[in-house]
């Protein structure tokens, strides 16, 4: 299946998976890797991923496909409260840093902290970016732009099924 396609037919199994479904219910599948508070760095292969997690956070998360523009969960997700990684339970952003653009998925213009999250050249698409993945998991979340606002320039966009979000005084 030529990649096209292959991003029309992922775009659409996006748009019919249910987005008013709460994104943390994947660990709920008796993820053993998922903690808010542990941080040390997970080594976990792919086939063992795709045992744990669902089949749409999978696919973005741990092969970098990337959801339809405008349909994530969170792009205009207003509460105040702290971003996670779906995958492993990083804590990867609070909400205080996220803000408004038109680019069709949640932005943020920094991270939690430093090794929140680390950077990978992506050449696909016959683009130069650099890619956005989970400190602890290495799982795909998006990609960082030098177009965001002040005080870092930076935009972090981000897929909505790769992050959880808890809202603050509700961490466990």
């Amino acid at each position: 299946m030529n990649t096209i396609l292959k991003t029309i037919v992922f775009g659409l199994l996006m748009q019919i998976s249910t987005r008013a479904a709460a994104q943390s219910d994947h660990f709920k599948t008796n993820n053993p890797y998922y903690s808010h508070t542990v941080h040390t760095v997970l080594n976990v292969s792919n086939t063992e991923w795709k045992k744990i997690l669902k089949p749409e956070l999978y696919l973005v998360a741990r092969e970098g496909n990337t959801e339809m523009a405008y349909t994530g969960k969170y792009y205009e997700f207003d509460e105040k409260g702290t971003y996670y990684c779906a995958v492993c339970g990083n804590p990867l952003f609070l909400s205080t840093s996220k803000f408004a653009t038109t680019c069709g998925w949640p932005s943020f213009y920094k991270a939690v902290r430093n090794n929140s999250v680390k950077y990978k050249k992506d050449t696909s698409y016959n683009m130069v970016r650099t890619e956005v993945l989970c400190g602890r998991c290495g799982s795909h979340l998006g990609h960082i732009f030098n177009d965001g606002p002040k005080p870092t320039g930076k935009r972090f966009c981000m897929n909505s099924i790769c992050l959880d979000f808890i809202p603050f005084g509700k961490n466990k």
